[in-house]
């Protein structure tokens, strides 16, 4: 490890160490939290990671109960309208020091890496709203990820709605919740220029429950969150896909998914080339198992493309890949530990996922292993090592994360 680096990490250690043993009276806590007058332990484990209350506390429209009384409201004298007090928002900012060793040493400051907006709250008993706006995100605004309005208990059924911006991966893994700085990185494969993967994307959901059973259906433009075209439309083709998902409840300890996506995509090679149609479809399984203080959550996808570079005569792009990720957190405890295994294979170049190397391609297999601790409800210090099992390339991250 070069030496600016070492320094750097002792410095932070240094902070971490005072952060650690000091007795601060500042409560510093998010939107929810804030509004609600309760601790951030009652909806999370670890920040950002949910408790199974959280998860209730989500799914009813950011309520304490469905349908529940309103809170912090104004008396308007209007039945017609459910006016907030005060305009719910928090913060949250992620910073990081890392060094790679990719044949090469090198170190950066990552600080901050994320700055980011977070609101949200209620419009009447059933609706509810949720978005986040990047300030800084990697050097830059990044914009808005989540945007989206909820409808809970549709018709007093259990069937929620969605309508906006999410990610399609969202009733599987929810990407914005996991505690490594590794991503899930099947989520993000895509195949030449065919823009559609399991991340962002503008459309609708719905989601109920039928016994054991959790139904999830989407449809979404699959041309993810980029700019509206000249003509202001934010889909570019006149394509709609559809995204569905079906988990079970085996037994309280175990959760088991499945599946399917279906879609196309126009596009062109180049400006003078024919515009060619890709026809895309996705099957895959995943599952958690949670036993005491372990959890092992896995993911499997199968992924077809028929032509995503838009080329007469391109071969079939055929993509397989997932993750298996094992968080130990005994309950009670600040402290956790985590490992999460990555890989994608496919016969044609993907979007580069590696710590440096090539810009394309077609397999990536990473190792993560880390361990975080929770200094207040609100700031947690994270350290991590991944490595490029390909490349045989290692990253190391030293950092925190923490939202007020």
């Amino acid at each position: 490890m070069i030496r600016p680096f070492c320094k750097t990490v002792v410095g932070l250690l240094v902070v971490a160490a005072c952060l650690l043993f000091r007795d601060a009276d500042a409560r510093l806590i998010p939107a929810f939290a804030r509004k609600y007058g309760v601790s951030c332990s009652l909806c999370h484990t670890v920040v950002p990671k949910l408790s199974a209350y959280g998860e209730v506390f989500a799914g009813n429209g950011f309520r304490m109960a469905p349908g529940g009384p309103p809170r912090d409201t104004l008396d308007t004298g209007d039945r017609m309208l459910q006016l907030m007090k005060s305009f719910p928002l928090a913060a949250r900012l992620d910073a990081y020091t890392q060094a790679y060793i990719n044949g090469a040493n090198e170190s950066d400051l990552q600080l901050p890496y994320n700055v980011k907006l977070l609101s949200g709250g209620e419009i009447s008993s059933s609706l509810s709203y949720y978005f986040y706006f990047f300030l800084f995100e990697r050097g830059e605004v990044g914009g808005i990820e989540d945007a989206y309005v909820y409808w809970n208990d549709i018709g007093g059924i259990p069937l929620d709605g969605a309508v906006g911006q999410f990610q399609v991966s969202d009733p599987m893994f929810k990407r914005e919740l996991r505690l490594s700085y590794q991503d899930y990185v099947v989520y993000r494969a895509r195949v030449g220029y065919q823009p559609a993967d399991l991340t962002y994307d503008r459309g609708v959901m719905a989601i109920g429950d039928v016994g054991r059973l959790t139904l999830a259906g989407q449809i979404v433009n699959g041309n993810g969150r980029g700019e509206a075209e000249p003509d202001r439309q934010l889909d570019n083709d006149p394509h709609k896909n559809l995204f569905g998902h079906v988990s079970a409840s085996i037994v309280p300890q175990f959760r088991l998914g499945a599946m399917g996506y279906y879609g196309k995509q126009n596009g062109a090679a180049d400006e003078t080339a024919p515009v060619l149609t890709n026809t895309l479809w996705m099957a895959g399984a995943d599952a958690t198992l949670s036993v005491g203080a372990v959890e092992l959550n896995l993911q499997y996808l199968h992924r077809e493309d028929d032509n995503p570079t838009f080329a007469p005569s391109e071969p079939k792009a055929i993509t397989n890949g997932g993750f298996a990720e094992l968080i130990v957190h005994p309950s009670g405890k600040r402290w956790y530990a985590f490992g999460l295994y990555n890989f994608v294979d496919c016969n044609q170049p993907l979007l580069s996922f590696r710590l440096g190397g090539p810009s394309d391609v077609d397999r990536y297999q990473a190792i993560a292993a880390g361990a975080g601790y929770t200094v207040r409800r609100n700031f947690r210090l994270l350290f991590e090592g991944n490595w490029d099992i390909e490349l045989e390339a290692t990253r190391w991250t030293l950092g925190l994360s923490t939202a007020f």
